[in-house]
Parts: structure tokens; C-alpha cells; sequence
């Protein structure tokens, strides 16, 4: 089996998701991870798939044409090199998230994504969303990061200052997720 990242952009409309995972079938593929989302009114799509060897990143795109045109998507395949991340690579890396919220305006996520990478944080993933208070934009963001081990205090204090400098407020706490 070889893998594919996949990803989608378009203005959202039921049947998209539907229309992109049938293909994906009809062409032997299997859908391995994947995250979607609608961001003001687009709709964006990010997959891992994997599919038997003989098949290739323009015959995937081959197969997703008929989706893309109907939907107005644009669409990109590409061949996934080297086997999949051991969960050993991240061993001792400790999980955490991280809530910023404040007033709306430009900086907020590089200053906390760069604060972050300066202690050795890695982001796993990261969604912001802004919430319209009349005058006031909020301005929200969740980040689920892995840092170092025995980092927490120090990457905390020097992430909350980045974030004061923009304005913002940030917490810090374990991402304790619920095993299945």
C-alpha cells in the first residue's frame, strides 16, 4: 500500500464530503486521518489515504475530477514518502493545550505558535475562531501542543508573556484525552 495526502477547498455545500470519500472508494483507497472544516462559508478538507501500489497520485486526482467540477473545488494529491511516524518518536514529549482568547488583531497566532516553538513545543493542531461582539471582535484559539518533558512551567510563563504582548490572555493545561 502507498499513501496520499488529499486536500479540498471550496465554498461549502451539502455533499461534498460524500462526493470526495465515494470516489476515494471506487478507486481502492481507504481514508487513514483526516480533518474538515467550514471557515466563513468555505469548506477545506485535509486527508491521509492510503490505496494499493498500483495507484497513483494523477489517478486519484483522475477519479476526484468529477467532484472537484461539480463542487468547484480545488484539489491537490500527493504521494506520501517513508512509512508512517512510530508513536516512539514522540515518546517523553508531554501533551498540553493551550486557550488564547482576547480582542481581535494581527500577530496573535505567530506570537504564540513562535513563543511556543522557542521552548521546544511542537503544535499538533490549532483552530481559531472569531466571535463577532459588535465593537469588539473576540478573537479564540485552541492549540494542542507536545513539549519536552519537564518544560510545562517554563513553556507556560514564556508562551502567557508572548500573549500579553498581543493583548490576549492564555491557559495552560494538560491534554489529558480519554482513552478509548
Amino acid at each position: 500500500m502507498v499513501r496520499f495526502s488529499l486536500s479540498a477547498v471550496g465554498a461549502d455545500r451539502p455533499g461534498i464530503v460524500a462526493a470526495l470519500t465515494g470516489a476515494l472508494v471506487d478507486a481502492g483507497c481507504n481514508l487513514l486521518d483526516s480533518t474538515m472544516a467550514i471557515l466563513q462559508g468555505q469548506f477545506a478538507v485535509l486527508l491521509v489515504v492510503s490505496a494499493p501500489d498500483t495507484v497513483s497520485a494523477q489517478s486519484i486526482e483522475t477519479v476526484l475530477a468529477p467532484a472537484a467540477r461539480r463542487f468547484e473545488l480545488m484539489l491537490a494529491v500527493r504521494p506520501l514518502a517513508g512509512s508512517v511516524p512510530d508513536a516512539a518518536d514522540a515518546a517523553g514529549r508531554e501533551p498540553w493545550v493551550l486557550a488564547i482568547h482576547g480582542a481581535d488583531r494581527p500577530g496573535i497566532v505567530h506570537a504564540v505558535t513562535a513563543a511556543l516553538a522557542e521552548v521546544g513545543g511542537n503544535v499538533v493542531d490549532l483552530a481559531t475562531h472569531l466571535v463577532d461582539r459588535g465593537d469588539t471582535p473576540l478573537y479564540a484559539m485552541t492549540v494542542r501542543a507536545t513539549l519536552p518533558p519537564g518544560m510545562a512551567q517554563s513553556a507556560a510563563e514564556h508562551v502567557r508573556a508572548a500573549a500579553a504582548r498581543v493583548g490576549v490572555r492564555c491557559s495552560f493545561h494538560r491534554d489529558d484525552a480519554d482513552i478509548l
